[in-house]
């Protein structure tokens, strides 16, 4: 009947622990996917802004473009006759009209403007625009947004070996832990690399070439895609710690609650251990002194303090005479 109850009660307690596992690792790998997720778009939105030129865009107020066959509109005629050069009379345009604004868009690593002659672009090097006093904090921009991009994927790469060991509870959190680790150091790269990029393209519009200084500028899809990345990269982090503080904080509640379960279990063992010889020596004494009785005629006990001890050792010595 013991071994029935411990059974019984140790295979309750074992289903009810792998269920809770089961419940556990099912959470855990939904809090993965959404990292796994948030890491990925993290570092499609960084790739792209590493390698686009639309971090800032504007217009560029330059001379409009002496006219000729090919070009009749947005121009200046200069009246100049070609038979007699002494004669040249110029009309020149008053105001802004003499001014023709093009469009730029500019990146960490090109900076690229409208051809005024032409339909096509022309792309120079930012790091060549820079002022010389900029050009180390240039660097060092372009230097933390590749490592923020390594970072990124070997924080991708840990959070997809953790969904393969999501069946192993220990090593999915040493993988979550490490995969937490370098999110956020990526994370913190980019915020510094973006920040030092503004700082040098806004130093670079006072004192960068004459010929390219902008009119007006804004901030263009490029970077707004970089925060973007960053912003991903933060909730990408901030899930796996979370996943990680969860996931430990449920390991401890489980095995705390089993091991209880298991006191309790061993508690309630010892009680019918011992209560069960205790009603059965009780129900054994009832039935020896029943018997014994009913072999004597007597059906109800006497007494021991009714006996008259002197009357009995008196027939005691008659029957020895």
């Amino acid at each position: 009947m013991h071994l029935g109850l411990s059974l019984s009660s140790f295979t309750c307690t074992h289903e009810l622990a792998a269920t809770s596992s089961q419940t556990m690792k099912t959470t855990r790998r939904c809090r993965t996917l959404l990292s796994v997720g948030l890491n990925f778009f993290a570092l499609l939105f960084s790739i792209t802004a590493f390698i686009t030129t639309y971090w800032c865009v504007g217009t560029q107020r330059v001379p409009k473009p002496k006219c000729s066959k090919l070009r009749t509109h947005q121009c200046i005629d200069y009246g100049v006759n070609e038979t007699d050069p002494n004669k040249v009379v110029y009309s020149w345009e008053t105001g802004d009209d003499r001014f023709l604004f093009r469009q730029f868009h500019t990146g960490i690593w090109f900076s690229c403007e409208e051809n005024i002659h032409d339909e096509s672009e022309r792309c120079r090097s930012f790091i060549d625009l820079a002022p010389a006093s900029e050009k180390g904090m240039l660097w060092l921009s372009l230097v933390s947004e590749m490592l923020y991009i390594v970072l990124l994927v070997v924080g991708f790469s840990l959070m997809c070996l953790e969904l393969v060991h999501s069946s192993n509870v220990i090593d999915g959190l040493k993988l979550n832990a490490f995969a937490a680790v370098f999110t956020v150091l990526s994370g913190l790269l980019g915020m510094v690399a973006h920040v030092m990029y503004t700082q040098v393209f806004q130093v670079t519009v006072s004192l960068g070439p004459p010929d390219w200084r902008p009119y007006n500028w804004d901030y263009g899809w490029s970077f707004c895609m970089a925060w973007a990345s960053f912003t991903c990269c933060m909730g990408a982090s901030v899930t796996t710690l979370n996943s990680y503080t969860k996931t430990v904080i449920e390991f401890r509640h489980q095995r705390k609650t089993f091991e209880q379960s298991i006191r309790e279990e061993h508690a309630r063992e010892a009680f019918e251990y011992f209560r069960e010889p205790s009603v059965h020596s009780i129900s054994k004494s009832v039935e020896v002194y029943s018997s014994q009785t009913l072999k004597s005629g007597r059906k109800t006990p006497i007494p021991v303090d009714s006996l008259d001890l002197s009357d009995f050792r008196a027939s005691l010595g008659e029957e020895q005479c």
